[in-house]
């Protein structure tokens, strides 16, 4: 706490003053703010409840351009003193106090949150308030919430941004070679038996494969004998409609038009790639990131620059514009909700920054979305591409993560690219199926989509509660990781001394699949890292596979790699 400059001040306990403005009170010592005026203390929404300003000491508030109130908990809300309007809201500050909390271990990993009663007799706040601050500490992966249960803090959750490791920023853009290291990884994981622990995909029983069926069935028999002509780029009608109104759901002005079917999200990603960059061109990708991108970099004959990603506050911005600054950079592929590898989600904040930065430059983004349904809060994550306002944002998305992976529809929102992308899309693989689509589009029309995907993302909620107590039983205390909001990953880093590439050997000799960190780096860097796939249901056969894992990490053929 700091104390007042004039030296006046008393302590709040011995103070009786109520200094206030219309419904907005601070209790205080009067002499202490005798000269603030008192406007100050609440404009509009942006007030500040009696009980949140108790502090055990006054505050320091006059400096050159802030008032600032030191609050319970040790929460500073600040008011622009030109504007008199504050940075921070009520709820905010309660999700910032609480954060606080959870990051030093006052409030230890695992422990339940005060109840909504607890928390509104404490800070004097309404009960939507609290709502709001406990979902943006779930979407900061802090807590989780268990039905009927309450919330509760999440492993990984007192991991400063510090306290894991990302990559550093790499002086020269580099040619890629990571296909032959991905391949053998994803060979060794086909064999019958093994555990899915290093898969891409959620368990294929998450998924409504009757319904989809009876949809198929349904959209085949509607087809006309011209639908192979009236499928073609960019895709069927009905399909495209669909996709068009979830935009629209989340507020975007995103017309159908611009919607382009592929085969798949990996298909639109690379068609946006390749109607952007020429041979020889520089683009920038993230660390770790999807290795499927640093595919396509290498099959085009591209240079990467790697931009780190944070495990905690994700995409590092400064190293990009530094990065832009020194290379001639003809496109970025990054993901900003639930990033695979690390499960990382971009705060919109980020986001709106990173397409500014990239507008000032005309550099396009290829934004990769396709795990933004599976989020864990109760609202949807914006991508990128709803701060796009110069069609630079090419929103590449699929279903194959959230309802059928084997029909391999995926589609490209390529803004002022869309032209390109479309006829990319005729001249290479011409057209994707057309009872597939049919499919797809009659079950979002009839086959309640969004109820399934809160099945789903239930289910997925549950399994990483599983897979992280599980963690915590069987692995090392040393063994990092953060709680993601959404998606199916966790990424851990293990200690220094392990060699993720002899653990993954060693694993797949016991029956198990795991995702070495080296994949995911044009560099293969992260030797000590892993990707877990808890998409698929809790058995006890995937918690024999944890202790498995944890007996491997003793063994010396992964410690150093021998």
């Amino acid at each position: 706490m700091l104390h007042c400059r004039s030296g006046a001040c008393e302590k709040v306990k011995d103070c009786s003053t109520t200094i206030g403005h219309g419904a907005v009170t601070l209790e205080g010592c009067s002499r202490n703010f005798g000269s603030c005026p008192v406007e100050q203390f609440g404009i509009g929404e942006y007030t500040v409840e009696a009980t949140l300003a108790r502090a055990h000491e006054c505050g320091e508030w006059q400096l050159p351009d802030k008032t600032i109130f030191v609050l319970a908990g040790d929460v500073d809300l600040t008011w622009d003193k030109h504007s008199r309007k504050p940075t921070m809201k009520r709820y905010e500050a309660l999700a910032n106090s609480l954060a606080d909390g959870i990051r030093s271990g006052q409030i230890p990993i695992g422990s339940r949150l005060p109840s909504l009663r607890q928390i509104i007799a404490q800070w004097g706040v309404s009960q939507s308030t609290v709502f709001r601050a406990y979902y943006l500490l779930e979407e900061w992966g802090l807590v989780r919430a268990e039905e009927r249960s309450g919330y509760f803090v999440t492993p990984g959750a007192s991991v400063k941004p510090g306290a894991l490791q990302s990559a550093s920023v790499p002086a020269e853009s580099t040619r890629v070679d990571i296909s032959d290291l991905v391949f053998s990884v994803l060979d060794a994981a086909k064999h019958p038996g093994i555990v899915p622990l290093g898969s891409a995909f959620p368990s294929p029983l998450l998924f409504p494969s009757a319904r989809l069926l009876k949809s198929l069935a349904q959209g085949t028999r509607a087809l006309s004998p011209w639908s192979t002509v009236e499928d073609l780029p960019p895709g069927n009608d009905q399909l495209r409609r669909q996709i068009g109104m979830r935009y629209v759901a989340t507020g975007m002005s995103v017309s159908a038009d611009e919607v382009i079917v592929t085969n798949g999200a990996l298909e639109a990603l690379n068609l946006c790639l390749t109607a952007v960059t020429r041979p020889g061109d520089v683009v920038a990708v993230e660390s770790p990131g999807f290795y499927a991108a640093l595919q396509a970099v290498e099959r085009l004959d591209l240079r990467a620059v790697e931009i780190p990603v944070h495990p905690v506050t994700g995409l590092d911005l400064d190293a990009l514009a530094a990065a832009l600054d020194k290379h001639p950079i003809r496109a970025c592929w990054f993901m900003t909700n639930f990033q695979n590898p690390t499960g990382v989600l971009l705060s919109n904040e980020k986001k709106k920054a990173l397409v500014d930065m990239l507008a000032e430059r005309d550099v396009p983004l290829i934004e990769d979305d396709v795990y933004q349904e599976l989020h864990f809060s109760r609202d949807r994550p914006l991508p990128a591409k709803a701060f796009d306002r110069k069609g630079l944002v090419m929103h590449c998305s699929s279903f194959s993560k959230t309802l059928a992976p084997g029909y391999r529809i995926g589609w490209a929102t390529a803004g002022r690219y869309a032209d390109r992308v479309q006829r990319l899309k005729l001249m290479t693989t011409l057209s994707a199926s057309s009872p597939a689509q049919a499919g797809i589009a009659d079950y979002l029309e009839h086959g309640g989509y969004d109820r399934h995907l809160r099945k789903l993302r239930a289910a997925l909620q549950t399994q990483l509660a599983s897979m992280e107590a599980a963690l915590r039983r069987h692995l090392p205390r040393e063994v990092r990781w953060v709680t993601p909001a959404g998606g199916y990953f966790l990424w851990l880093q293990l200690p220094d001394a392990v060699d993720a590439m002899a653990l993954h050997r060693l694993a797949i000799s016991h029956g198990i699949s795991i995702a070495p960190g080296p994949i995911f780096s044009a560099t293969h860097a992260f030797q000590n890292c892993v990707r877990i796939n808890f998409g698929h249901p809790w058995s006890v056969q995937i918690d024999e596979a944890i202790r498995a894992l944890a007996e491997i990490l003793d063994d010396p053929a992964v410690r150093g790699g021998i």
